[in-house]
């Protein structure tokens, strides 16, 4: 058997979480190539290829494969799906919308958010917004899912490279038109890569309770999240937002503040090895998976905080 993994990657570095990733396929078969799509990604191919485990990079270079389109990836992927028992994307935003367009066309049901391998076609995903988790066996002669990275330890590199082969792109695919891309920068660490997140929620109640957050986090070298009702109160922007419907998240150290716990949020901090939680509310459900809680207003503690910095 062998697993085709889609990496991860900005068209600049290969992202943390194909290595994660691979972790996982190397579970369910000894043999696995990485598919490297984007533009002028041969540097990310040669980085996929020192992974230790992968047997072959695969590299698919065009313009239209630049913006992560899920329409263009998924019919590049069926296209070279022939031979493969297993297909696994990443849990992103692309791999989520991709896979299932993989799995309509090779008919087969897919399984999303790996979060741990029992056997090479039996897995453990969670259901319920990660409240449960739900043991699966597929039965279908390809396997094709999506895999939670920050559940599974990253692979390390090795000296020397496996081979990279290049695949033929199909023509313009017409059905969708890319717009436009916009990508915020910021110096803070990536949220889904930092070691430390600070996260606030509808308890900050406005803007300057969430500037104290992000001053606060400046001062510690750590990355900024929020809940879902944060962003759609217009607080913070749309990229901060943590859970089910937002980013996964699996840092050293998560300290919320103002945060109920709502399980929409807390299905993206499942893998977190540390929870702190501040809260006035002393019922509110965080508490109920936190290592540490605070009974205490979250805009006073910051300031409490910045203050003995």
């Amino acid at each position: 058997m062998t697993a085709l993994l889609i990496a991860e990657h900005d068209n600049r570095t290969l992202k943390p979480s194909t290595r994660q990733a691979l972790s996982a396929v190397l579970q369910m078969t000894d043999s696995v190539d990485i598919l490297v799509a984007g533009n002028e990604c041969a540097r990310i191919a040669e980085d996929a290829a020192r992974l230790e485990g992968v047997r072959t990079v695969l590299l698919a270079e065009a313009p239209k494969l630049a913006q992560e389109s899920a329409e263009v990836l998924s019919k590049l992927v069926v296209a070279e799906a022939e031979g493969y028992s297993h297909i696994f994307f990443i849990a992103n935003a692309v791999g989520k919308t991709a896979m299932p367009r993989v799995a309509a066309k090779l008919d087969v049901s897919p399984v999303s958010d790996v979060l741990a391998v029992k056997g090479p076609k039996t897995f453990v995903r969670g259901i319920y917004a990660g409240s449960l988790l739900s043991t699966v066996e597929v039965t279908d002669p390809v396997v094709v899912g999506t895999i939670r990275p920050t559940a599974f330890e990253p692979i390390p590199t090795k000296v020397e490279a496996s081979p990279v082969e290049s695949v033929m792109v199909d023509g313009a695919y017409e059905a969708s038109t890319f717009v436009k891309y916009s990508e915020t920068t910021s110096d803070r660490p990536e949220l889904v890569s930092a070691k430390v997140v600070l996260a606030g929620g509808r308890g900050l109640i406005d803007e300057a309770g969430f500037a104290a957050l992000e001053s606060l986090a400046d001062q510690i070298g750590a990355a900024v999240g929020a809940t879902r009702t944060a962003v759609d109160m217009g607080l913070c922007p749309n990229d901060w937002q943590i859970g089910q419907t937002g980013k996964m998240i699996a840092p050293e150290l998560y300290v919320g503040f103002g945060i109920s716990g709502a399980i929409q949020h807390t299905a993206g901090l499942k893998d977190a090895k540390v929870i702190v939680a501040v809260d006035k509310d002393p019922e509110a459900p965080i508490f109920e998976i936190c290592d540490y809680g605070l009974v205490a207003d979250a805009a006073e503690t910051i300031a409490a905080i910045k203050a003995k910095i």
